[in-house]
């Protein structure tokens, strides 16, 4: 019995881990989206010779 409840904890550790890896790389993406978007734009608007940064690093 022992055997069979540890294997079932590791497929479910192992679908978490799996499930979270995703989600994160959709997140990733998202992020990606958004930076480039902002910095496309913001580049667009100061095509003037401006200097404005979209973000504060």
């Amino acid at each position: 019995m022992v055997p069979i409840l540890l294997v079932l904890l590791l497929a479910i550790i192992l679908f978490g881990v799996g499930f979270a890896v995703k989600a994160l790389w959709w997140i990733a993406l998202a992020v990606l989206v958004v930076w480039l978007l902002g910095f496309l734009f913001r580049g667009a608007s100061t095509a003037g010779g401006g200097r404005a940064r979209w973000y504060r690093w």
